[in-house]
């Protein structure tokens, strides 16, 4: 009976239209917080991510503002870029102030008088792709691996501009006279004049004074044991008459040629103090280099062949500084009046191009008798130069 009654009860509660809705909306709430429960949870997660993605995009937007702003700031600051100009149009030899009781010692000015006359004589630039790679910033100042150091009135400028021609060979055009008259300035001065380069290029530089130079090996080695030299010869006696002329042409009231080659014509004694005739005894100054560096790190070149036979010479000169021979005889051209090869087409230029007015002075006329007696005296000099380097340059 009362079991019945309970379960009546229940019956009549569970389905109670009044209870039934409550009960739906107990179900509904629990189902509510539920969800709301879950969602507190997730978005917990979220502001972080919000939060960091939209910095990130500020960062980004701040970034480019700023990016934007210096470079616009740099342009304003900086100069526009101008066309690359080989240092040597730019780089005025210094003044050297010494003091020498030698005629021809006292040459600095005349030298570098024909230096500038050549140089300036055709001012010429880049090819456009090394331009515009030097424009770019690319490249940069090496000290020079390779030097021509001798001798003067050998025809070291003439190898100088051929070689320039080469792609990969850079050269500063005017001669530095670091290591001899200038080396207290320091290496960073000396590699300051350098042109720039890029990666497999050679940098060079030509002093013919440095052949002569006593205190000259030692300090190329200091700067480098690896350097390689060339060094340009030519038949002693013609080289000293050239040189003589080279002064005459400048100081037309120096004394005779025969007069400074004696110390006493009667008895014929030659005089080595003169420097035109001190410079021809290239075994003797040969010596001083060989305390230093070994032969096969230095080439000579024929200062007649250099004439004759260009390309040979151009040739043989590639090979030892480990370049492809692209300068050729296509490259050349005899000049008649001068009496020497010029070049077809220059570096960075299509016209043909000849040394300046200064090369190719005709040679006063000197007694037979004074240029016998100096092939006499070089002759010995000469036999040994030949045994030290292996070639015979038939000056005799």
């Amino acid at each position: 009976m009362e079991y019945s009654l309970l379960c009546h009860n229940l019956y009549a509660f569970s389905f109670s239209p009044v209870k039934k809705k409550l009960f739906l909306l107990c179900i509904m709430f629990l189902l509510w917080v539920y969800m709301l429960y879950s969602c507190v949870g997730y978005c917990t997660t979220m502001p972080s991510l919000v939060v960091d993605t939209h910095r990130g995009k500020e960062t980004e937007s701040a970034g480019k503002r700023t990016a934007s702003g210096r470079a616009e700031l740099m342009s304003k600051l900086l100069p526009r870029p101008q066309n690359w100009v080989d240092l040597e149009s730019d780089y005025d030899e210094p003044s050297v102030r010494t003091a020498s009781r030698d005629l021809l010692n006292n040459e600095i000015e005349v030298d570098r008088a024909d230096d500038w006359d050549e140089i300036r004589g055709e001012q010429r630039s880049p090819e456009p792709s090394a331009m515009s790679s030097f424009s770019n910033g690319s490249g940069s100042k090496k000290l020079p691996q390779a030097i021509i150091i001798g001798v003067k009135k050998g025809g070291t400028r003439a190898l100088l501009e051929f070689l320039r021609v080469h792609p990969d060979i850079r050269a500063v055009g005017a001669e530095p006279h670091f290591f001899d008259r200038n080396y207290d300035n320091g290496l960073d001065w000396y590699r300051d004049l350098m042109p720039k380069t890029l990666e497999g290029q050679i940098t060079m530089e030509k002093t013919p004074s440095y052949f002569v130079t006593k205190e000259a090996p030692a300090r190329i080695y200091a700067m480098s044991r690896d350097t390689k030299l060339i060094v340009v010869v030519r038949d002693p006696v013609t080289r000293a008459i050239s040189d003589y002329t080279q002064t005459l042409s400048k100081k037309p009231d120096i004394p005779t040629f025969e007069s400074l080659t004696f110390k006493n014509r009667t008895t014929g004694l030659i005089d080595t103090s003169w420097s035109a005739v001190q410079i021809g005894i290239y075994a003797k100054h040969l010596d001083n280099w060989l305390q230093f560096f070994p032969m096969r790190q230095i080439l000579f070149v024929s200062g007649e062949r250099l004439i004759s036979d260009p390309a040979g010479e151009l040739g043989r000169v590639q090979d030892f500084l480990g370049l492809k021979r692209i300068i050729t005889d296509k490259h050349f051209y005899f000049n008649q009046t001068k009496g020497f090869p010029c070049l077809k087409k220059a570096e960075g230029s299509s016209k043909p191009h000849c040394l300046g007015k200064t090369k190719g002075r005709t040679h006063p006329n000197i007694d037979p008798e004074v240029v016998q007696r100096l092939r006499d005296f070089y002759r010995p000099f000469n036999m040994k130069f030949y045994q030290m380097t292996g070639h015979n340059f038939g000056w005799d």
